[in-house]
């Protein structure tokens, strides 16, 4: 049996977006981008691009192509998310920025990529997570916690290569 590989793309927030469908174009891997139906996710795919696996590009034996779905949620907290977790099989890849989704991902056997090329571990996503959690509480205190540095062209490059990586695995 041929394991099928998806890359899934959280697509609410994603600066990273065009680069992860060039590395899925690459790897020939289908990918499926989901988001809230307020954003024009079709801009993102490109007008030759097959958007079913009868069509896909670069498909053999042994890998299904390149192909692109976009699954458009409602609005709404972690819509997107529910969406992802439901469809996801063991290997599947997903890009996201949500560490709780990240968790997810790696409870049902799948990998999990941030924006900036890190790759999420079970081995550290419960710390990830507690940290998530004791700024949430020091924000509802009325504190203030440090916000993300900027997105920078290592972060990109990074992505591409971690991803790529994965996709290859």
């Amino acid at each position: 049996m041929v394991c099928i590989r998806t890359l899934y793309i959280d697509a609410d927030a994603c600066p990273v977006l065009r680069e992860a469908l060039t590395c899925a174009r690459r790897a020939h891997v289908p990918v499926v981008i989901v988001g809230n139906t307020t954003q024009n996710l079709a801009r993102h795919i490109r007008r030759d691009d097959p958007r079913d696996a009868e069509h896909a590009r670069g498909r053999t034996a042994d890998r299904p192509g390149f192909w692109v779905d976009i699954v458009d949620v409602s609005i709404g907290a972690d819509s997107a998310d529910f969406a992802i977790v439901e469809r996801l099989q063991p290997d599947d890849v997903v890009v996201t920025q949500d560490i709780g989704l990240a968790s997810m991902v790696l409870g049902r056997g799948a990998a999990a990529i941030g924006v900036r090329g890190r790759v999420y571990s079970r081995a550290t996503i419960d710390m990830d997570l507690f940290i998530r959690h004791e700024e949430k509480k020091v924000r509802r205190a009325g504190g203030r916690t440090r916000g993300p540095a900027a997105f920078t062209a290592e972060d990109r490059e990074r992505f591409v290569r971690n991803l790529s990586q994965l996709l290859a695995s």
